[in-house]
């Protein structure tokens, strides 16, 4: 047998469907709105067989859309199949278009599906003396695996791809001939494909009864050996063990041709991938069709350009961007102001502006250490200016204030890319940027919050223009990466001069956006706004108890290793407990606390904390580890890390918060990361301990919206029952228990209010009867009568979902009480779980985007009076609907009537807002 043929038949729609689920989570959009999940992942999965495989031959098989020989043989075959989802729908026609660009064979049969065209072509490869690897992670085939036929399951989730051979499919299903798949198959069934099998028995039983005797025919003809339900269940479904096996059998003899020269690898249409990719705004992909550069390099013009050619990073970038503008096509004129005559100049250029754009370029991304290297201006398409600075601090401080009044005019609008670094970068050299600002990245957030936001995506989306690449100056991230204190001034000039035009010009396109999206009062009054207190957060810092995280630092390992004492003791060995692998295996072949066990990609036993959760009751060891694994999260996460994100500097934390991250328009925070601090447990809670007050001189103040989105809910919904509880200041979840158990309030027990609080925070995320007997630890039909009676006590709550979900449906988003846009796409799909996802979101986006909106606007309210009465008291921190101040003592009664004030009536709610206060020396006390 020749060991170069080498054959590659691809199972299309179970790779495009395992593409399209691997990014559920987070959804690849490009500008046009249109999902590429499925487009990209299928088409990374072909160009990691291209390029690593070497095969000499290839396919990609489609099922047909018409119905099949086990459609008419058994009308219920795949009934249960959810509608494929339109994304997917949409998205095939591009990858067959991929596909055919990459003169790659796309093969279908009426009246067939895939599986049977591959079992087929793979058994005539096989006499012609091919190799044949059938791409796919279905099981089903392995029936098909032979001495040269093998499974081959493409790399996931950083894991390796796998081949399956004869031997591991023996040792998967614990059998001598990879034939008896399908004697498995039969008895286990496929609820997938709606095959019936057999009653009562899945995989392990099906893998232990073929194994005992060989075939589905010997089981029937033994009937007798087996015993109680099995033997009935068994004995009842002799029929139906005969349709299944026809059903799991992939045929071998589909009519359809083997051209061994259509199936040979050839050189792919390069012009018709880029027009394909362009189009789909795949700017990295083309890159992928070309190997790494090698110490000898020839450039061809684009038209010569073949799959496996070497060609350098920017001819790449040229080939595929070739319909964008870039600085060598542009004119442009960037100038060099670099002495103080020329400074001068500018500065009173500037001065004439009523907004200008400006940029800073730095020594680093932490702008507590960040050097100025230079500031460039624009305020005219295709113009900026470009200031030098220089490297000792006391001569660049001077050269930066010359410009000091200009910053700080307050009626000159500021316009930047993410403009809170440069003016933390600013204040770093005493000046404080004022007066309006237009950020292009938070704009472009409002618009388009599931996109990419950074200004080369930002420039090619709106402008058709591609920027010059960070790297082309620095090079690549990492510990060769250059200083821009260490390039040559003359190619920065062209770098930040580019930066602050292109940002001006994409400010003008956003603008225009934002007026269309009618989004401009949301931007001009709080995100904008927003950003100076944020910057002054970020700066004010918080101060961190260093002996106090130390001490629990000390008491949580004495737990550990308590913990660790206690599992060993259950086990009767020692083993590692943060090791999946190790803990699966004692879990579930030592001790055996389920046979329903659940296995990852890499044939591991499960063992993620919603696996275990679930088996909580199963064995006391399970709440061992869980406690276990929150201990050691506790000690590495918070504890010990806390400390050495100390500024050395300052003493302090600074922990960055975003405004562009989460599609709520919630703050995110990161250095640390304040928002994922746990509190439920009286663990997590004490690592607020060690965030205390600056000096004696201080003390913290802690002010929390009571229960807001319960209020926004009782608000939007306008639910008379919810508002008059809120107005009357009675307890929500006690109200709401009275009123499901029909019992007076005095009568509604601590279970009842927890079961009434589970209920009402449910609701607000869109909670299924599945979710909330998960929750409450009941049955699916009393969490179904629950929430019906809750539909009873508040009925406006439904038609509030029910109209939201029916806006959704109509308009593709929903809005928040100050017009925040949530969109979602997928709230027509006719794939159920793909829908209902939305829905939710169509629930939770506006109440959750309201919290956020109120609390921004808090903020901005309570930072202006701090600001405009000259107290010495600073807003520390900001945590879901908490915020946190440093405050001076003698301020105290004042900062607390000030904040309840501003933060209770920052907006007009059919409830009120209400506020609880607390203070103490650490943020534990104070909250």
């Amino acid at each position: 047998m020749s060991p170069d043929k080498r054959l590659f038949l691809l199972d299309a729609y179970a790779l495009i469907y395992r593409a399209y689920y691997a990014f559920i989570k987070n959804p690849r959009y490009n500008s046009k709105g249109l999902n590429t999940s499925a487009i990209l992942g299928f088409t990374n999965t072909l160009l990691d067989i291209l390029n690593n495989e070497n095969p000499t031959h290839i396919a990609v098989v489609f099922d047909h859309p018409s119905p099949t020989f086990r459609h008419k043989m058994f009308k219920e075959y795949k009934a249960n199949r959810e509608t494929t989802p339109e994304d997917i729908k949409i998205s095939v026609p591009y990858i067959k278009n991929i596909i055919k660009a990459f003169n790659i064979p796309v093969i279908d049969k009426a009246g067939f599906e895939a599986d049977d065209i591959i079992g087929t072509l793979a058994k005539i490869s096989e006499k012609k003396g091919y190799k044949c690897y059938m791409m796919t992670p279905d099981k089903d085939f392995g029936q098909l695996v032979s001495e040269n036929i093998f499974i081959y399951k493409p790399k996931r989730f950083g894991n390796d791809a796998e081949i399956i051979g004869i031997e591991e499919i023996k040792k998967k299903y614990n059998i001598n001939n990879p034939l008896q798949v399908i004697d498995i198959l039969t008895l286990w069934g496929d609820t997938s494909d709606n095959v019936p099998g057999v009653p009562g028995i899945g995989e392990k039983t099906a893998i232990s009864l073929i194994s005992k005797f060989g075939s589905v025919e010997e089981l029937v003809n033994n009937v007798d050996k087996l015993k109680g339900k099995q033997k009935e269940n068994v004995a009842n479904s002799f029929e139906q063990i005969g349709l299944s096996k026809k059903l799991v059998t992939i045929v071998n003899d589909v009519p359809v041709d083997f051209n061994e020269n259509d199936l040979k690898i050839s050189s792919p249409d390069n012009n018709s991938l880029k027009l394909i990719f362009d189009e789909l705004e795949f700017k990295n992909l083309f890159k992928r069709l070309f190997n790494k550069e090698t110490e000898k390099k020839e450039i061809k013009p684009a038209s010569q350009l073949s799959l496996f050619d070497n060609i350098s990073d920017t001819s790449k970038d040229n080939f595929i961007n070739s319909n964008l503008k870039d600085i060598n096509t542009t004119e442009h004129n960037y100038y060099i102001a670099d002495n103080e005559q020329k400074r001068s100049d500018l500065i009173n250029i500037l001065s004439n502006q009523k907004e200008f754009c400006f940029d800073t370029e730095t020594t680093s991304l932490d702008v507590h250490s960040a050097e100025l290297v230079c500031i460039s201006f624009s305020f005219k398409n295709n113009e900026s200016y470009v200031v030098p600075i220089s490297e000792k601090y006391e001569m660049a401080k001077s050269e930066v204030w010359e410009f000091k009044n200009i910053f700080e005019n307050e009626n000159i609008k500021k316009i930047g890319q993410n403009i809170k670094y440069d003016i933390h970068i600013l204040k770093n050299y005493d000046i404080n940027v004022k007066g309006a600002l237009f950020d292009t990245m938070i704009a472009h957030y409002l618009i388009q919050p599931e996109l990419r936001h950074n200004i080369d995506f930002l420039s090619e989306h709106f402008l058709s223009y591609k920027k010059i690449p960070t790297e082309n100056l620095i090079g690549k991230k990492g510990k060769h990466q250059l200083s821009m204190r260490n390039i040559p001034f003359e190619k920065i000039v062209e770098y930040a001069g580019e930066d602050s035009d292109i940002t001006w010009q994409l400010k003008n396109k956003l603008e225009e956006q934002l007026i269309i999206h009618k989004l401009e009062n949301l931007f001009n009054a709080v995100e904008m706004p927003l950003i100076y207190v944020l910057a002054t957060m970020e700066k004010n810092g918080v101060t961190i108890n260093t002996e106090t995280l130390n001490n629990y630092s000390i008491e949580l390992r004495d737990e550990i290793i308590e913990v660790e004492k206690d599992i060993f003791k259950l086990t009767g060995t020692i083993f590692n407990i943060s090791s999946p692998k190790q803990l699966g295996e004692i879990l579930f072949d030592k001790l055996k606390i389920t046979d329903k066990t659940k296995k990852t990609k890499t044939k591991q036993y499960s063992t993620s904390e919603e696996t275990l959760t679930k088996l909580i009751d199963k064995h006391p060891i399970i709440r061992k580890i869980l406690d276990y694994r929150s201990l050691k999260k506790l000690l590495n996460t918070y504890v010990d890390a806390l400390p050495k994100l100390i500024n050395p500097k300052t003493l302090k934390i600074h922990s960055s918060f975003n405004q562009f991250i989460t599609a709520t328009g919630r703050l995110s925070s990161t250095n640390p990361n304040l928002q994922n601090i746990p509190i439920r447990e009286e663990r997590g809670r004490k690592i607020r301990k060690s965030f205390i007050s600056s000096d004696n001189e201080h003390i913290l103040i802690a002010a929390d919206y009571s229960q807001i989105e319960l209020r926004i809910m009782a608000h939007m919904s306008e639910d008379s029952n919810m508002i008059s509880a809120f107005v009357n200041n009675e307890d929500i979840h006690t109200a709401t228990a009275a009123k499901i158990f029909n019992l007076s309030n005095d009568a509604v027990t601590k279970d009842m209010r927890r079961i009434a609080k589970t209920a009402n925070f449910g609701i607000i995320y869109g909670i299924s009867a599945f979710g909330l007997s998960q929750n409450l630890k009941i049955s699916r039909n009393e969490a179904k009568e629950l929430i019906d009676n809750y539909f009873v006590t508040y009925p406006n709550i439904k038609t509030y979902m029910d109209n939201n979900i029916l806006s959704a449906r109509q308009k593709g988003y929903v809005q928040t009480i100050m017009g925040r846009k949530r969109y979602l796409k997928d709230i027509n799909s006719q794939n159920a779980i793909v829908r209902g996802n939305a829905e939710r979101n169509a629930i939770n986006a506006p109440i959750q985007g309201s919290a956020a909106d109120i609390i921004k606007l808090a903020m901005i309210n309570i930072h202006s009076e701090l600001t405009n009465s000259n107290l010495k008291t600073k807003m520390i921190l900001q945590v879901h609907d908490e915020l946190v101040f440093d405050v001076y003592k003698p301020e105290m009664e004042e900062i607390k009537s000030m904040v309840r004030e501003k933060m209770e009536n920052v907006i007009k709610l059919k409830v009120p807002l209400i506020v609880d206060l607390g203070s103490g020396i650490n943020w534990f006390e104070a909250h």
